[in-house]
């Protein structure tokens, strides 16, 4: 196997290797994993069905751990728990996917990484792209270092995806999946590397509001905003990014511990289908 990296930043691909092999040869995973944790998301072409089985691709993901569920999109029939992303132009509603975010991090216990397959893909467009929040975090002046250091921020599903749903459907997610709390700098449990961890998915800072933070009454309402929308943004920065287009087969597997993803929605009226295994994750300290 060869590793090259695609940007400075974030990224390698992956070369003469086949990903299917690694479900049974316990040295090529550890390797794999290795790169995983050094570059955050991998990149492999031409893992097609043959090479990479939907069993295989499942077992692959089971071996960083559980697979986990997703709460809107329905798994593939003969292999549950591999997650069908299917964009067709039949069902325009069900286009949302343009923002940078962690997956599912409404959860108390988001993902660690997943696995991704492109079944079949539009012949220009649909990109996909991530950032490194381990660099987002390091490049920010230290002033701001200091003034997010133990906050913490509230994420949740009703106020991104939900909100396309009617308001019955909508209130019953929010119960099975309420809001989450996680801190706003997360410790990679493995690297120990210190994350930038808000998304399209956190709402407001839960502990702003103290006397370290606001002057009178409302003031902790623009301050803490203003402070979360730059945040948030760290992740448009094309020096922490990796853009990588998609052809059959290809597969990404990335850390959702350190990473933000951006599905590029520009390939309407094509269809593009992906395959998905996400890995049960722990609660972010």
């Amino acid at each position: 196997m060869r590793i090259e990296p695609v940007t400075c930043a974030i990224g390698a691909e992956l070369l003469d290797v086949n990903l299917g092999d690694a479900v049974r040869d316990d040295g090529l995973f550890h390797e794999i994993y290795a790169a995983l944790l050094k570059y955050k998301v991998l990149f492999l072409r031409d893992q097609d069905l043959d090479k990479l089985s939907r069993k295989d691709h499942m077992a692959f993901a089971m071996r960083m751990g559980e697979l986990e569920t997703h709460p809107m999109v329905p798994s593939h029939p003969e292999a549950p728990g591999l997650v069908q992303i299917y964009k067709t132009p039949e069902k325009p509603a069900d286009r949302y996917e343009n923002s940078w975010h962690c997956d599912t991090t409404f959860r108390e216990a988001p993902p660690m990484g997943a696995v991704l397959r492109c079944i079949e893909c539009p012949p220009v467009g649909g990109d996909t792209m991530w950032a490194n929040m381990v660099l987002a975090y390091e490049k920010l002046p230290e002033s701001v270092k200091k003034e997010i250091d133990g906050l913490i921020a509230n994420h949740s599903f009703n106020s991104s995806f939900a909100a396309a749903m009617p308001q019955e459907k909508r209130l019953a997610m929010k119960a099975q999946y309420p809001d989450s709390e996680h801190p706003v700098v997360r410790t990679h449990p493995e690297t120990g590397e210190k994350v930038l961890f808000v998304n399209a998915f956190t709402t407001h800072f839960v502990n702003y509001h103290t006397n370290a933070h606001v002057r009178y009454g409302q003031d902790y309402n623009q301050t803490g905003v203003d402070l979360l929308q730059y945040l948030i943004s760290q992740a448009y920065n094309p020096e922490y990014q990796v853009r990588w287009r998609w052809k059959p087969y290809s597969v990404a597997i990335w850390d959702n511990r350190c990473t933000q993803h951006y599905a590029v929605m520009d390939y309407p009226p094509c269809h593009r289908k992906m395959e998905r295994a996400a890995i049960v994750g722990d609660k972010p300290y």
